[in-house]
C-alpha cells in the first residue's frame, strides 16, 4: 500500500508521498513513488504512483525511455504542449502497461492496477493537477476539489477536509500534509517514512523545493507529538457529556 497527496494552492502545487511497499508483513521494502520531468524555463511535471509496483515502474520507465526516442511516441512528455496533453499521454501509457501485463500474466485486472497523481505546469499554461485512473481516463482538480489522494486515503482525509485552504501558505500546506501522513502512519503499517516532498511555485517552470523526510526528522517528530497534544487539549476543552 502507499499514500500520496497532491494539493493545488493558489500559489502553486505541493506533493507528498510515502515510500513503503509490501507484499505481506515479512516482505517490506522502500521504493520512491514520486518522479520529476523538468526542463528549466519550459516545464515542471511531477508524477506520484500507487498500486502494483511492477506496473508503476513500467509506466515511469516507458515515459522516460520514450522521451529519449522522438519516433517512439509523438509527442513525448517533454514535447507535450499542455498539461492536458501530458495527462492524456500518462493515461495512455498506464492503460497500455496494464493491458500488456494482463495479457501476459494472470487475468485479474486488479493484480496490475495502479493510479497516478500528475501535476505541474507547461509553458504559459496554468499549474494543473490530475488524477489518472487505471483505465487511462482522468479528472482534474477544481475549486470544489483542489487536492487528490491515492493509496491508503481514509485515515488522512479527515485532516485535509477540515483544514485545507487554497489560500494557505506553502509552509502551512506542508504542515497539513505532515499531520495527514502522521495520522495515516499511526493507523496503518503499510504506510511509513521516509516521505518525499516537492513544493512547486506557480510560474517558476522549474523543479521547486524537494525534500526527503526520514526517520528521526526533528520537525516531523515535533509535528507528530504536537498534533497529539493539541488533540488531547482540544478534547479536554469540550463540554462533558451529560447522561439523561
Amino acid at each position: 500500500m502507499t499514500y500520496c497527496v497532491g494539493l493545488k494552492l493558489n500559489r502553486g502545487l505541493v506533493f507528498m508521498s510515502d515510500t513503503r511497499t509490501n507484499s505481506g508483513v515479512d516482505n517490506i521494502s522502500t521504493f520512491r513513488k514520486m518522479f520529476h520531468f523538468d526542463v528549466a524555463g519550459d516545464r515542471s511535471i511531477t508524477v506520484m504512483t500507487a498500486g502494483n509496483l511492477a506496473t508503476t515502474q513500467a509506466v515511469i520507465s516507458l515515459l522516460e525511455e520514450r522521451s529519449k526516442e522522438p519516433g517512439a511516441r509523438n509527442p513525448g512528455i517533454y514535447q507535450c504542449e499542455s498539461m492536458f496533453q501530458v495527462a492524456t499521454l500518462v493515461g495512455e501509457t498506464l492503460k497500455e502497461v496494464i493491458a500488456t501485463h494482463s495479457e501476459e500474466g494472470q487475468k485479474a485486472d486488479v493484480a496490475f492496477g495502479a493510479t497516478i497523481i500528475l501535476g505541474g505546469q507547461v509553458g504559459a499554461g496554468e499549474p494543473r493537477l490530475f488524477l489518472v485512473y487505471p483505465e487511462g481516463n482522468f479528472i482534474e482538480a477544481s475549486e470544489d476539489t483542489a487536492y487528490f489522494q491515492i493509496g491508503e486515503t481514509k485515515y488522512g482525509r479527515p485532516i485535509l477536509v477540515r483544514a485545507f485552504d487554497p489560500d494557505m501558505s506553502f509552509e502551512d500546506a506542508v504542515k497539513l500534509l505532515l499531520v495527514s501522513f502522521d495520522s495515516t502512519i499511526k493507523a496503518n503499517l503499510s504506510v511509513s517514512l521516509p516521505l518525499d516532498l516537492h513544493v512547486y511555485e506557480a510560474g517558476s517552470l522549474t523543479r521547486g523545493r524537494v525534500l526527503r523526510i526520514a526517520e528521526g526528522d526533528p520537525y516531523f517528530e515535533e509535528i507528530s507529538s504536537g498534533w497529539g497534544v493539541a488533540l488531547r487539549n482540544a478534547f479536554a476543552g469540550l463540554p462533558d457529556f451529560r447522561f439523561p
